[in-house]
């Protein structure tokens, strides 16, 4: 057989991306230092978030700035010991944060994302995984019908993608959630939207896919690279020296050192993200929803009911911060009143994110070196697309989309 293709990193976009591989005939080793789907692919809200179009770096972010760093009930924290190294990256960020810049990263985004449902059902047609997908709507939850229409650039984004809610308001808000207390007055509700019932099963499903395909995933510690004319000829780990012609860094945020060793400067950083899961609740929504008040998730899993989601800015050494748990304790009380549950469990992960917002997802020139990373929250959302999007590229097929905006050589000159 030909040298391998090497996937690095077995979250949902190295899980899919192998998958594609395999299916159309290539020999594929899938490496990670964890088992499949440990990362951020194993905490996450488990949205197939199609409506997830609008980048963080919308144009109001620079009012909503100051009150999210004096507010403990905010989504957004950050670890201040670690602003000297975020801040270049910072900066970058802001740059993004108008109307133009924003507005061009919804166009790149639209593409990668409104078909999720039918991207992950055409992955996993036939499989085990299949069943791990549920058909739903998405429901975003708001104190009162004034506050979902001060929501205008979002809403006019998805608009235009094609996404209009139905709005519901007072007292038809509990008919349709039960669960809501007099603290939600407005809900503008999705049809046709999907959610993955655990995340780490789901993952771990299409990783007994892969390997009953013929791919052969290694649990190894990816040390370094080696290149024959500036192409890719080796990976080199903690189990030896493994032979390729291409490669595909897919490691989420572990990407950032792994293409530091290829010669190219990411400049990627973490939002840190936050879950709390409440097992065995006494109620949960009818349909997966986003809590406006703490822009997080709560979505129904076959462990109970995950409250997912906030940005804390502060890297990967640092331990957890008690405040965005707090903030999710609090909300989720304050919005669901009457629900009573077992016990919790808590947990933080790590999100890649670019300052522009958008992954990294083609060849690094000619030289057989792959990128999918740096999806910040839309990960899960994104993963099967982007597989099949780097196996096409791979096979010589054409994307049906401008990869452009993704193109990894944009941090070339770094």
């Amino acid at each position: 057989m030909s040298k391998p293709i090497i996937v690095i990193g077995a979250g949902i976009c190295g899980m899919s991306t192998a998958l594609w591989l395999r299916r159309f005939g290539h020999n594929v080793i899938l490496m990670d230092k964890a088992k499949p789907g440990m990362g951020a692919s194993y905490g996450n809200a488990g949205l197939l978030a199609q409506w997830a179009i609008v980048p963080i770096t919308e144009p109001s972010l620079w009012k909503q700035i100051p009150k999210h760093l004096i507010d403990p009930m905010s989504p957004l924290f950050v670890k201040w010991r670690y602003l000297p190294t975020l801040l270049p990256w910072l900066v970058e960020f802001l740059r993004n944060a108008n109307a133009n810049k924003a507005l061009k990263t919804k166009d790149a985004l639209v593409p990668l994302l409104t078909d999720s449902v039918l991207q992950h059902k055409v992955l996993t047609e036939g499989t085990s995984a299949q069943s791990w997908i549920a058909d739903s709507k998405f429901s975003y939850a708001y104190r009162d019908k004034t506050s979902f229409e001060k929501d205008t650039f979002s809403w006019a984004c998805k608009k235009e993608a094609g996404m209009v809610p139905d709005v519901i308001t007072g007292l038809d808000v509990q008919d349709v959630e039960p669960i809501c207390g007099p603290a939600i007055k407005c809900l503008a509700v999705l049809s046709g939207q999907g959610h993955v019932l655990s995340p780490h099963i789901y993952v771990s499903k299409l990783a007994e896919v892969f390997q009953n395909l013929g791919g052969t995933f290694i649990q190894t510690d990816v040390q370094d690279f080696e290149k024959n004319m500036d192409k890719i000829s080796a990976v080199l780990t903690d189990q030896g020296r493994f032979a390729c012609d291409k490669i595909v860094v897919t490691a989420g945020i572990w990407s950032k050192p792994l293409m530091g060793k290829l010669g190219l400067n990411v400049p990627l950083e973490t939002e840190r993200g936050y879950h709390v899961v409440y097992k065995n609740p006494s109620q949960t929504p009818e349909n997966p929803m986003m809590i406006t008040t703490g822009k997080f998730a709560v979505t129904p899993m076959t462990d109970g009911l995950r409250c997912a989601g906030t940005v804390e800015l502060g890297g990967i050494t640092l331990g957890p911060s008690e405040a965005p748990i707090k903030m999710l304790r609090r909300r989720v009380a304050e919005v669901f009143p009457n629900m009573t549950y077992e016990c919790t469990e808590e947990w933080m992960g790590f999100r890649p994110s670019t300052p522009d917002s958008l992954p990294l997802i083609g060849e690094l020139d000619h030289s057989g070196i792959f990128t999918a990373f740096g999806h910040q929250h839309v990960g899960m959302t994104a993963g099967p697309k982007t597989g099949r999007l780097i196996a096409d590229m791979i096979d010589k097929r054409t994307p049906n989309i401008d990869m452009s905006p993704y193109d990894p050589v944009r941090y070339a000159s770094r």
